[in-house]
């Protein structure tokens, strides 16, 4: 009996976590799902205001760019920056061109995820920010992609640093209607 009790916790404590639901009423064809070392977040993408650049998280999840991607830029009150699924560093972006800017009157509030680029409005490629907060400099200057629907308490939980020492990271990233 103690050992038939023993294989079935050990059976439990090996078994895959149960897959999360996700949000209702969720367009799973405009949303990523992001695994990571801290949870799980779920981005409701925003093609009606940045179709190029919701394409291009698609394509990339798709492409397991952003599998072991870290949140490389990490400031505490402003944005979690993750993406660079090439140097890893933000330093880096995808094998694809630079997008051109699809700014929008959408504000940059907590949950807002917006493309990140260089100087150049039109430089935007593969990384992308989650703000933690309101950041109203940013208006109009950056394409805002989507927002997060759920998971904004794993965002709170990265790591902080610029750069992040050991950083916490995508571990996996999907489109959800791809998820099975």
């Amino acid at each position: 009996m103690i050992r038939t009790l023993a294989l079935i916790a050990a059976l439990i404590c090996t078994a895959p976590a149960i897959a999360q639901p996700l949000p209702a009423k969720l367009d799973k064809q405009n949303a990523i799902v992001i695994d990571t070392t801290k949870g799980r977040i779920v981005i409701k993408l925003r093609p009606d205001i940045a179709p190029e650049h919701a394409e291009r998280i698609k394509l990339l999840a798709r492409d397991g760019y952003y599998n072991n991607v870290p949140f490389h830029r990490v400031i505490e009150g402003f944005m979690a920056q993750t993406g660079d699924g090439k140097n890893f560093n933000g330093t880096g972006g995808s094998k694809y061109p630079n997008l051109p800017a699809e700014f929008s009157s959408v504000p940059f509030t907590r949950g807002i995820v917006g493309m990140a680029r260089t100087s150049d409005p039109n430089s935007a490629n593969s990384q992308f920010f989650i703000m933690f907060a309101d950041g109203s400099s940013l208006n109009g200057k950056y394409t805002v992609i989507g927002e997060v629907v759920s998971g904004m308490d794993v965002v709170d939980k990265l790591k902080r640093g610029e750069p992040v020492t050991d950083p916490d990271k995508m571990l996996k990233v999907q489109v959800a209607s791809d998820i099975k």
